[in-house]
Parts: C-alpha cells; structure tokens; sequence
C-alpha cells in the first residue's frame, strides 16, 4: 500500500526553522567588528555620520522586513563612533 501524501505531511514542512547557516554569513564576527571600529575612528566626523546615516536607512522597517543582523551592528558601531565624539 502506498503512502499518499497527508495534510499533516504539508504542514509540516512549511512549519521548519530555516536553514540558518545562511544567515550567520550576515552577522559580523568579532574580529569583523573590531576593524570595522576602527575604520571609523579613523573616518572625519563628516565621513561617521554618513555612514550612520546610511546604517539607519538600511535597518528602517519597510513593509515589516526586519533589519539584518549585520545593518544592525553597522548602525550600533558607527553610533558607538559618534557617542565618543560628542563633546
């Protein structure tokens, strides 16, 4: 007797957790973020706030996409640049 395929079969495979390997090659390792801190200690102030400006726009939620890790940590590195700056 064959097995035909169930609800339950269907349900089943949309109902997995992604693959997240994918996703760990958009998160910045340690050392990824070191260098990127810095870079931007390096960078005038003009050039540090560019880039801040350019992280918020990319981790701004549009149409319910949530930010990727990396834009994230990009956004909270070049903030982090600033803040020591302030004064």
């Amino acid at each position: 007797m064959e097995r035909k395929k169930s609800e339950y079969d269907t349900i089943f495979l949309v109902a997995r957790k992604p693959d997240l390997r994918s996703r760990q090659e958009d998160i910045l390792s340690p050392t990824d973020l070191k260098q990127m801190r810095e870079g931007l200690s390096r960078l005038s102030i003009e050039a540090v706030r560019h880039a801040y400006q350019t992280a918020y726009a990319r981790c701004r939620m549009v149409n319910d996409r949530v930010p990727s890790a990396r834009s994230m940590q990009e956004l909270v590195q070049a903030w982090k640049q600033l803040w020591t700056w302030r004064h």
